[in-house]
């Protein structure tokens, strides 16, 4: 049954809530301090610099959605210090404040890229109002920005699944070195989808039209793999009775990618490493040479360099593969992309077996609040293709919608436990995410309503007005010891 929160109270709802960051950058100790009270009641992050020189450090180890910068200081002016930011910075919003107000100071810092100007002394309210505006302005543009990518690359990489900003900004590379002739080293957990990104390069690719051969080099026997990946003459072995094309042949012109490219023996290491450097090798058995156009695309879940400390893989090699790298999160480390892989794989198989799907031919399946809850806990060792898992068997499971947490695997629900993070005080990091905020106000409530009950959890689900089993599973879920009943 598909239950409802309860409403955050708005202490709760409000205290997270930040309208932006701001650096002030000043000389002068009263002016930092009224800036970080004036604006800090007004809901923004303030971070303080006592120079230029500590100022250009922390925009080098941070972000902020606007600047106010002194035009006049000790180390460095304002405008010379607007100056070095807009070399690499052009979008964050910066405005100059100064005792030094004139015309044409204002007219040189706009034109040097500042977005306003402030003479002191200024009126709060006037500078609150033009501080909201540039920021505003700002995030709108961003957030404009964003959306455009995301749909861009969504259509790009119909079968990459993700609006993360790790996500993108691999999509993003992708789209970038797709077109080169470079060697590229995917790297990631089992499971975060490496063929998908190797097949992604090779579909961008000007070699689209020829083959993408993978090689699941763990796979294959390591006698066998220098066969597979060289072919052989007739009579090269016992059993060659003919001739046989190696996978670098088939994918002349095309791409191959080898899957846990760290599994291979130091020999066919060898072998692999001339077929870079000479783009030629030469089939068992043979002893004339053949020439390959061949781009290589390689992925392993092992840590390499480790391997080539170790003496288990060839230190030339490696450097020959890891020309570009792209390093693949794990799920956990994106748990924003969850809700839309869970859509995906929800339409995907309901289409496999032919169940409920609209006119539209995608799925009416969804995961009530409890089910997805779970799903956003989890850890996910398996990462994409363990979520793929389990809604394929949500899908063979599921009679209607929503799905309840009944049909997920009794290993997820076993470990469903929710860690709620907290500072020294007890308190929320200042980092929690939504997830943890609506978390620690249901557990509250949850203990609340017990208390109240003396501990009856059929009397505190009622007063919730949740099924008993919904409140079991949130008991455990959220880590709440019950204590025995007082009265009988």
């Amino acid at each position: 049954m598909s239950t409802t929160l309860p409403e955050l109270p708005p202490d709760i709802a409000d205290e997270k809530i930040s309208r932006g960051s701001i650096l002030v950058v000043d000389d002068e100790p009263d002016i930092r301090e009224s800036l970080e009270v004036l604006l800090t009641s007004e809901g923004y992050r303030v971070t303080l610099a006592p120079n230029a020189t500590e100022g250009l450090k922390r925009m080098e180890a941070a972000n902020y959605d606007l600047v106010l910068l002194d035009l006049m200081m000790p180390d460095k002016s304002g405008l010379e210090v607007l100056d070095e930011v807009r070399v690499k910075d052009r979008e964050t919003p910066i405005a100059l404040i100064t005792a030094y107000g004139s015309v044409e100071t204002a007219v040189t810092a706009l034109k040097r890229g500042a977005n306003d100007y402030f003479s002191k002394p200024w009126d709060n309210e006037k500078l609150v109002i033009e501080i909201g505006r540039m920021i505003a302005k700002r995030q709108l543009e961003s957030e404009n920005a964003h959306l455009k990518r995301a749909l861009r690359e969504r259509s790009s990489f119909p079968n990459i699944v993700g609006k993360s900003d790790r996500m993108l900004k691999i999509l993003d590379l992708v789209a970038q070195v797709a077109a080169s002739r470079a060697t590229i080293l995917i790297t990631g957990e089992t499971g975060t989808g490496k063929e998908l990104i190797a097949n992604a390069i090779h579909a961008h690719s000007a070699r689209a039209d020829h083959p993408f051969v993978p090689v699941h080099s763990g796979s294959v026997p390591p006698d066998l793999l220098e066969s597979a990946l060289f072919g052989h003459v007739k009579g090269a072995f016992t059993g060659a009775v003919t001739a046989r094309k190696g996978y670098f042949e088939t994918a002349d012109r095309g791409t191959i990618f080898f899957d846990e490219i760290g599994t291979i023996s130091l020999e066919t290491q060898t072998k692999l490493l001339r077929v870079i450097q000479e783009r030629e090798f030469m089939p068992l058995g043979s002893t004339e040479t053949m020439k390959v156009d061949v781009r290589i695309v390689a992925a392993t879940n092992a840590d390499l360099k480790k391997s080539v400390e170790e003496g288990k893989f060839r230190e030339d090699l490696y450097y020959r593969l890891n020309v570009i790298n792209i390093a693949l999160p794990p799920l956990r480390d994106r748990r924003e992309d969850i809700p839309p892989l869970v859509e995906h794989f929800f339409t995907k198989y309901c289409r496999e077996n032919e169940k409920l799907l609209d006119e539209q031919n995608r799925s009416r399946l969804v995961f009530d609040s409890e089910a997805m809850q779970v799903l956003m806990d989890h850890a996910w060792p398996g990462n994409v293709r363990e979520l793929e898992n389990v809604v394929e068997r949500a899908v063979v499971l599921a009679t209607q919608p929503p799905v309840p947490a009944s049909v997920l695997p009794e290993h997820l629900l076993e470990a469903r436990g929710l860690r709620i993070r907290r500072d020294d005080s007890g308190s929320l990091t200042a980092d929690a995410s939504l997830f943890e905020i609506v978390a620690d106000y249901e557990r509250r409530k949850i203990l609340d309503q017990l208390e109240a009950s003396d501990w009856s959890q059929t009397a505190a689900a009622e007063a919730l007005r949740i099924p008993l089993s919904t409140l079991n599973q949130k008991i455990k879920r959220l880590n709440i010891e019950v204590r025995k009943r007082t009265t009988n």
